[in-house]
């Protein structure tokens, strides 16, 4: 995580960075290691950890809550009923994750903007990339995965992903093993036969036969070659680059194989 931190310049000097806990597994893994690295930073900045209550049918986040105030780290739990919003607004047989992707943004958002916050981070991981490629590339026709870091719209904040290049495999095993208190989606997690899921079983499938399978996608995503491409306006800007910034790449993609060469 830091590696990538460092690479991509996600976080610098005097940051506010406001951590987007959901509850789940890898924005756990986020804030705990966010915090840790903030330990051990030779630069000041800050962490907040918001948590954001749907108000989703049996939801419990007593033990979250809980979790929070032991761990040390500033925070806060918002509550805004986005759950029927989400229910009302999504057509029938369709996914919840636009509407609600949507609506949750603008909370946080919100909230990071009264807070100071500068930067919000989310738990986006390297299978999280590819999924997303993939689904972009079989549905929507384009090559799209995510980047490390991005501004908003609103030109409000830059929104990073530190365990872009972390494998949810190890995160599932660091969560165990830290034994965080998983809450339950009940608007995604109640929906089967998602884009998503049936991306992650062709990846599952892909790894049963080639073990590295995922780690040789994801360096994909860092070993492009525009000019093989069918873009005109990358091939136009691919172009025009200045010869600096090819070597460069080079030498990154070559850092990366040395990375994953068994020792």
């Amino acid at each position: 995580m830091t590696r990538t931190i460092s690479r991509w310049g996600l976080v610098e000097a005097g940051d506010h960075v406001m951590v987007a806990v959901s509850g789940g597994k890898d924005s756990y893994t986020l804030l705990d290691l966010l915090w840790e690295a903030r330990r051990r930073a030779p630069f000041d900045f800050r962490v907040t950890a918001v948590h954001l209550d749907q108000a989703q049918p049996g939801y419990d986040g007593a033990s979250l809550r809980s979790w929070l105030e032991d761990f040390g780290a500033p925070f806060e739990i918002l509550r805004e009923d986005t759950y029927s919003t989400v229910v009302d607004l999504t057509p029938a047989g369709k996914t919840f994750c636009a509407v609600c992707s949507r609506l949750r943004r603008g909370v946080l958002y919100n909230a990071a903007e009264r807070l100071g916050c500068n930067k919000i981070a989310l738990g986006h991981h390297r299978d999280d990339a590819l999924e997303t490629l993939l689904m972009n590339l079989f549905f929507s026709g384009k090559l799209q995965a995510m980047p490390a870091r991005y501004r908003t719209d609103d030109d409000r904040f830059d929104v990073i992903r530190p365990l872009i290049d972390c494998a949810e495999a190890e995160i599932e095993t660091h969560a165990l093993a830290a034994g965080y208190p998983i809450l339950p989606c009940n608007l995604c997690g109640s929906q089967s036969g998602l884009q998503r899921e049936q991306m992650r079983a062709l990846l599952d499938d892909l790894q049963s036969r080639h073990p590295d399978v995922r780690a040789v996608m994801a360096n994909a995503l860092r070993n492009v070659h525009p000019s093989h491409l069918l873009d005109p306006a990358v091939a136009e800007v691919w172009a025009n680059r200045p010869r600096e910034a090819e070597a460069e790449a080079a030498a990154e993609a070559g850092e990366l194989v040395q990375l994953r060469r068994p020792s």
